[in-house]
């Protein structure tokens, strides 16, 4: 029987969706407001799940203080009030979207966590936008 446990997490960060090799009037046409050269923030909340069975020893799937260390620690420390674009690695040549930013946060616990657990990540951009990513 798979159990799914999750946290919930935040962070605070700027960030510019633009490409480099593209004029401001074409980046405007297909990121608008998002596109701005001055950067725009967001309070993005985080949603990390482990899918797995339950041990028979502990109870646990997971060990929740143990993900949520974990996410404090390859997450929020990493991202909480950065500008993603100048100050976190993985966006030097990335663009910052919600996908490519959900995608970049699996990456980042995925090696943390047991290859026998799944994993499941869910940004929320703003209340109503969220991307989720399952590997």
């Amino acid at each position: 029987m798979k159990v799914k446990v999750s946290r919930k997490a935040h962070f605070n960060a700027a960030h510019r969706l633009f490409r480099a090799d593209w004029d401001d009037t074409k980046n405007k046409a297909v990121f608008g407001k998002c596109s701005n050269p001055n950067f725009h923030g967001h309070n993005y909340e985080l949603i990390v799940s482990v899918i797995g069975e339950i041990d028979s020893e502990t109870g646990f799937v997971m060990d929740v203080k143990v993900l949520k260390d974990l996410i404090k620690l390859h997450i929020e420390d990493a991202f909480d009030h950065k500008n993603l674009n100048i100050e976190v690695e993985e966006f030097q040549k990335l663009n910052p979207t919600a996908e490519n930013i959900v995608v970049v946060i699996w990456n980042k616990l995925r090696k943390h966590i047991s290859s026998d657990k799944e994993l499941e990540v869910v940004l929320y951009e703003t209340p109503r936008n969220f991307v989720t990513f399952s590997g």
